[in-house]
């Protein structure tokens, strides 16, 4: 009797083990075919369920806030996910596990996992902190945690969680390096801002995006006044830096959802989401007075600059076919005729050429 219970008991061992290989797999297979970083980090972060966790939580190293704004531009959603953590650096890892960073598994202890868990009512009574780890590089760590205090200790083989963690730090790696190629390609050099090839893809996928919700999106064109003087004057140099400080201005009066883009020359476009027009000439007025507000140093000269800006609308209409090829080019041209006027007209300040409603 107790031999055949012992059997069973193994029997069920190996079953389980070979469930958990089979979830393992497939969590790793479909890892392999995200295409994007966002989509990997949602992923990990939305495979507690899957597991049979009560916590899975992401800490990436990110210096520089790279991490944090290509998951912006992917329009990632940082308030649904509370648990991807970013770190600043090092320290807290090596202050937590030493030097070589080993894993942890066992019992939470604030002094080892406080950095690693988002602050949260119930605490995990068992947890295994993995770091992430490619070509000698620490990415971050995965975060696990269980109300079960037997489900990590530090007695249990780590094959599968170890195997887990370096397909993730594998992905993460691939993905960091994809979105830094991508990140180059759309960037203007000079000025930080995104280029006219970003902003023209944004637009197409913003309209799609409203025409959906049914919100009402807007364009302004931007337009530095006399910039030729300002080069004639002071010189091309002095020129790009009154470039690269209105681009920092402009940029300080949109919210982190908003599109910013060097057009080309002297001329910016923003992409102002889920904002009517009455809005938008309120947020163009006020650019126009920060930028007319800036002083911008080169050597011993102060350059003073003002902006001209086109606004158009587009309020989307319940039940319609759009061509959203269409309207992204309406917008752009209709943005652009209301610059002119405001150009021809006086100057250092904002046309509107009204809503579009499609």
């Amino acid at each position: 009797m107790e031999l055949e219970q012992h059997l069973e008991n193994v029997l069920a061992c190996v079953q389980s083990n070979s469930n958990t290989l089979e979830r393992f797999q497939k969590f790793e297979r479909d890892l392999l075919n995200l295409q994007s970083l966002s989509e990997m980090v949602e992923y990990v972060l939305d495979s507690q369920d899957y597991f049979d966790l009560d916590y899975i939580g992401f800490c990436l190293i990110d210096t520089k806030n790279d991490i944090q704004k290509y998951l912006t531009n992917s329009k990632f959603d940082f308030k649904h996910h509370p648990r991807l953590i970013f770190l600043e650096d090092k320290k807290i890892l090596h202050s937590a596990f030493g030097r070589f960073i080993n894993p942890y598994l066992g019992a939470y202890k604030s002094s080892k996992c406080a950095d690693f868990f988002v602050s949260e009512k119930y605490k995990p009574a068992s947890v295994a902190v993995i770091p992430l780890i490619r070509r000698g590089q620490f990415l971050g760590v995965l975060s696990l945690g269980s109300f079960d205090s037997e489900r990590y200790v530090d007695t249990m083989a780590t094959n599968f969680i170890e195997h887990m963690t370096s397909v993730i730090a594998v992905c993460l790696e691939n993905n960091l390096n994809y979105e830094a190629v991508k990140y180059e390609s759309f960037i203007d050099p000079l000025t930080g801002v995104n280029n006219r090839r970003f902003f023209e893809q944004r637009l197409s996928e913003e309209i799609s995006t409203v025409h959906r919700n049914l919100v009402p999106i807007s364009c302004l064109f931007l337009d530095i006044d006399f910039f030729k003087k300002v080069n004639d004057t002071y010189g091309h140099q002095a020129g790009d830096t009154v470039l690269i400080k209105v681009a920092d201005m402009i940029a300080t009066q949109l919210r982190h959802h908003d599109t910013l883009a060097r057009f080309g020359g002297e001329e910016f476009i923003t992409l102002l989401n889920d904002t009517d027009e009455e809005t938008a000439l309120i947020i163009s007025q006020r650019i126009i007075d920060k930028i007319r507000e800036l002083d911008v140093d080169v050597g011993d000269q102060n350059i003073k600059v003002t902006i001209s800006i086109g606004c158009i609308t587009y309020q989307p209409i319940r039940n319609t076919v759009i061509n959203v090829e269409d309207i992204s080019e309406t917008l752009i041209k209709q943005a652009d005729d209301a610059l002119y006027i405001a150009k021809d007209s006086g100057r250092d300040q904002v046309i509107s050429s009204g809503i579009i409603s499609k």
